[in-house]
C-alpha cells in the first residue's frame, strides 16, 4: 500500500512540474506576443508577464492601398480643411496616455517617435503642398524651441561657464490637428468619396507673460505615407477594452469630431482670414459641410 501511495505522490508531483514548465513557456512574452507595439516614450515600459485573463497575440494590421481614380471619372471635386479639437469629448482618444496596445503615449508622441526613427517624413508647416522635408532637429526646434544658455559662476574659482539646457517636450501644447482632404463624386460608382491628403498637429503659442497668442501648425504629414505606421498602433475604446481599432481605421471611418475651417477659394483664405468672427466662421464651416452633403443628395433626388 505504501508503495502505491508513493507512486501516486511521485506521479502527481511530476504532473505539477510539467504543468508549471508548460505555463512558464506560455507566459514568455517573446512566445505569446504580449508586447507587440514598440514603446514611444523613454520612461514607459511594457509588462513582462501576462497582465490579463487571456493570452495576447500580436495584432497585425495592414492598411488598404487607396484605389487610384482617373481624372475623367471625377465629375465634381472640392478641397476642404478641417480642424480636430482634441479637448472635445469625442476626440479624447488623441490624449489617452497609452498602454501596451497603443505604445504608451499620446497620438503626438506616436508621431514624433515615428519621425525620430525615420519611419515617416515630416514636411514644412509653412506649406501644405509637401514641398520641403524637415529634419528631426528642425521639428524639435519647432516644438520645444532653441536651447537656453545661462552663465554659471564657480563659487570656488570664480570661473564663468556656459550651461546649455534643453526644454522637455510637453504633449499638452498640441491641442488640435488639421486635416487636408478632397471630397469628390466618382462617376463609376455615382457616390461621394473622400480622401485625407495631409495631417498637421497644431500647437498653442503663448507670450512670455503666459497669455495666449495664436495656434501654429508644427509640420505636415502626407497621409498616404503614414498609413502603415497608423495601422501599427491602436486606439483606446472606452466601451470595450478588447475591441480596439487602429489609428488607420479611426481616420478612415471618421470617428473624430471636426469642423470645416477652409474651403478652396480664389484667394486661398480660411474663414477667419476673411475677417469673420469665431461664431461666423463656425456657421460658415457648417454651411460648407451641408453643401458637400447636398451635392451628393441632389445627384439622385430630383
Amino acid at each position: 500500500m505504501s508503495i502505491r501511495r508513493s507512486y501516486r505522490i511521485a506521479a502527481t508531483a511530476a504532473l505539477l512540474l510539467a504543468s508549471s514548465v508548460s505555463f512558464a513557456q506560455t507566459a514568455d512574452p517573446a512566445v505569446s506576443g504580449y508586447n507587440s507595439v514598440d514603446g514611444v516614450k523613454d520612461d514607459w515600459k511594457p509588462s513582462l508577464v501576462r497582465d490579463g485573463v487571456y493570452d495576447r497575440v500580436a495584432h497585425i494590421n495592414t492598411p488598404l492601398t487607396p484605389q487610384s481614380v482617373r481624372e475623367a471619372d471625377i465629375m465634381w471635386k472640392k478641397r476642404i480643411w478641417r480642424e480636430i479639437d482634441i479637448r472635445e469629448k469625442q476626440n479624447m482618444a488623441f490624449r489617452y496616455p497609452g498602454d501596451d496596445y497603443t505604445g504608451g503615449g499620446y497620438f503626438i508622441e506616436i508621431i514624433l517617435h515615428a519621425v525620430k526613427n525615420g519611419k515617416i517624413k515630416a514636411y514644412s508647416n509653412m506649406d501644405d503642398r509637401f514641398t520641403t522635408a524637415l529634419t528631426k532637429e528642425q521639428i524639435l526646434e519647432l516644438l520645444i524651441g532653441q536651447p537656453d544658455t545661462t552663465m554659471v559662476v564657480d563659487p570656488v574659482t570664480g570661473e564663468e561657464t556656459v550651461k546649455i539646457t534643453q526644454k522637455e517636450f510637453d504633449p499638452d501644447v498640441v491641442t488640435k490637428y488639421r486635416l487636408k482632404e478632397d471630397w469628390f463624386i466618382d462617376r463609376n460608382t455615382g457616390r461621394m468619396r473622400n480622401q485625407i491628403i495631409g495631417i498637421a498637429p497644431i500647437r498653442d503659442v503663448y507670450n512670455d507673460d503666459g497669455t495666449y497668442r495664436a495656434s501654429q501648425a508644427v509640420f505636415w504629414l502626407y497621409y498616404p505615407e503614414i498609413t502603415p505606421m497608423l495601422a501599427q498602433y491602436e486606439v483606446f475604446n472606452p466601451e470595450n477594452d478588447v475591441a480596439r481599432m487602429s489609428w488607420y481605421e479611426f481616420f478612415e471611418n471618421r470617428y473624430f469630431a471636426s469642423r470645416v475651417i477652409k474651403m478652396s477659394n480664389p484667394f486661398d483664405l480660411s474663414f477667419k482670414e476673411k475677417g469673420m468672427s469665431n461664431m461666423e466662421a463656425l456657421y460658415e464651416g457648417q454651411k460648407a459641410a451641408e453643401q458637400i452633403f447636398n451635392k451628393e443628395h441632389d445627384l439622385w433626388v430630383y
